[in-house]
C-alpha cells in the first residue's frame, strides 16, 4: 500500500529562488522534450521514446548550466511525466475519446512540481535537505510518517507556498470481515444521508464566498497584464480560492473518517457525476460540495483501517421503497417518501440510503467471499473501489435477484 504524506515547507529567501529557477529548468525541459517529439513526428514520422530523450538529457547536461544544476533524477522525472501523458493519449486515442488530451507546453507558473524518485533527500527532524540546494529547510511535520519513503515531491500552490509530498510504502493491512455496515445518500440539501438516519449538512463554502471571488476576478480582469498589480489581484484570487478548498476538505476529511469508524463497510452510489454536472441549474452546487472527493477520502481512510468501500448502481435507489420494494414515482422537489402500498412515510434521502445499503448487502451476499469482499466473476451490480473493472465500465447482475 502506498500513501502520500503532505507538509508545508518554509525555504528562506535564498532557497526559494533556486526552488523557483529549479521548477523553470523543469518547465523549459518538458517544452523543449515535447517540442523534440513533435518535431520528430511531424518531420520524419519518428516517434521518441523516454529512453531516447533521456540519453540526449545526458548529453546536454554537459553543456547546459541550468541543467547541470538541477539533480538528474528530478530531470530524468520531468522525462517520464512526459512519457506517461503521452501513452495516455494515445490510449485516448485507441478508444475513440471525444477529448483526446494532447500534451500541453507549460508556460511560465504552469509547471508547479518536480519530483525526486529515488535519492537526494533526506528529513531529520523537521529539517529537510536536499541535493543540490544550500542548507535546510523547516517542514511543519505534523503527523509520523509510516512506511519506507519511496519518492519526494516539492510543490508550489498558487499563492507561492511550498509543500513536500512523501510517498511511502508498506505492507498492505489485514482486510477486516464486515461485521457492521452502513449504506450512504449523497445529495445537496443535505451532503450525506447515512442508513442510519444521520444527516451531514455542507456549509456550502464556495456560495458564501462567491461574492467576494467575483469581484476579485472582476479587479483581476481590470489590471494590465504583466503588471505587479495584476500579480497582487492574482494572488488576492487565489487566496479565496485557496480557502475554499481548505474548508472544503475539512469537511471532506471529517465527514470521511465518521464514517470509516462507524462501519466496517460503507456503500456509496456509483454516480455518473461529470453526466449530472450537464444540469446548468445544479452544476456549481455539485462541484461544491465535492461527492467524488469524499469517496475518495473514504476510500484512503477505508483502506488503511483494513475496512470496505463499495459502489452500487444508483437507478431506482430514491424511487423505490426500501420496505416493499415498490416504484413510488417522485420528482426532485418532493422530499418526502410515501409508499401507497405499505404506507412507509420516510424522508427521501433516508429511504434512498437503506435502498443503497440493501444492493451492497445484496451484492456481496451473491459473491464469494474474498479478502472480505469478492463478487461472483462475470456481471455484476456492484464494484468494490479501487477494483478495476474487467469490462473497463460498470456492469449489471444477472445471477441473483436484487429483490
Amino acid at each position: 500500500m502506498r500513501t502520500a504524506y503532505k507538509f508545508r515547507i518554509y525555504p528562506n529567501k535564498h532557497q526559494e529562488i533556486i526552488l523557483g529557477i529549479t521548477l523553470e529548468t523543469c518547465r523549459h525541459l518538458w517544452n523543449m522534450a515535447l517540442a523534440d517529439r513533435k518535431n520528430m513526428w511531424e518531420q520524419e514520422g519518428i516517434t521518441r521514446s523516454y529512453e531516447d530523450q533521456a540519453s540526449i538529457l545526458t548529453l546536454e547536461r554537459q553543456n547546459n548550466p541550468y541543467l547541470k544544476g538541477v539533480l538528474a533524477q528530478a530531470e530524468q522525472d520531468v522525462l517520464r511525466r512526459l512519457n506517461k501523458a503521452m501513452d495516455n493519449f494515445f490510449r485516448r486515442v485507441r478508444e475513440g475519446a471525444r477529448k483526446k488530451g494532447y500534451p500541453r507546453f507549460k508556460g511560465y507558473g504552469r509547471y508547479t512540481s518536480f519530483t525526486y524518485p529515488q535519492s537526494g533527500f533526506k528529513l531529520n527532524g523537521t529539517r529537510l535537505m536536499l541535493s543540490k540546494l544550500p542548507g535546510t529547510i523547516r517542514a511543519f511535520v505534523h503527523r509520523q510518517i509510516e512506511g519506507k519513503i519511496k519518492t519526494c515531491t516539492l510543490k508550489r500552490d498558487g499563492q507561492g507556498t511550498w509543500f513536500i509530498i512523501f510517498v511511502t510504502e508498506q505492507e498492505d493491512p489485514v482486510k477486516l470481515e464486515p461485521k457492521t455496515a452502513l449504506g450512504v445518500d449523497l445529495g445537496i440539501s443535505h451532503a450525506i444521508t447515512t442508513s442510519e438516519g444521520q444527516t451531514f449538512d455542507y456549509p456550502k463554502y464556495y456560495i458564501q464566498a462567491e461574492k467576494k471571488n467575483r469581484a476579485a476576478e472582476k479587479s483581476l480582469h481590470r489590471k494590465k497584464l504583466g503588471s505587479k498589480n495584476r500579480k497582487k489581484a492574482q494572488i488576492r484570487l487565489n487566496r479565496i480560492n485557496k480557502r475554499v478548498t481548505n474548508l472544503r476538505d475539512e469537511f471532506q476529511h471529517q465527514v470521511s473518517r465518521r464514517l470509516v469508524n462507524s462501519a466496517d463497510l460503507i456503500v456509496f452510489e456509483d454516480l455518473n457525476i461529470s453526466g449530472m454536472l450537464k444540469n446548468h441549474h445544479l452544476a456549481k452546487h455539485i462541484q461544491d460540495v465535492s461527492w467524488g472527493k469524499l469517496i475518495r477520502f473514504t476510500e484512503s481512510k477505508a483502506e488503511r483501517a483494513g475496512k470496505s468501500v463499495v459502489l452500487v448502481d444508483p437507478r431506482n435507489t430514491s424511487q423505490r421503497c426500501s420496505d416493499c420494494g415498490q416504484i413510488v414515482l417522485k420528482d426532485l422537489s418532493e422530499r418526502v417518501h410515501r409508499c401507497p402500498v405499505c404506507g412507509l412515510r420516510l424522508d427521501r434521502d433516508h429511504n434512498a440510503a437503506l435502498n443503497i445499503l440493501t444492493l451492497g448487502l445484496r451484492g456481496i451476499a451473491c459473491g464469494e467471499l474474498t479478502s472480505g469482499l469478492g463478487m461472483r466473476p462475470g456481471r455484476r451490480l456492484f464494484i468494490e473501489a479501487g477494483s478495476p473493472s474487467p469490462l473497463g465500465a460498470r456492469e449489471e447482475v444477472t445471477n441473483c435477484a436484487i429483490w
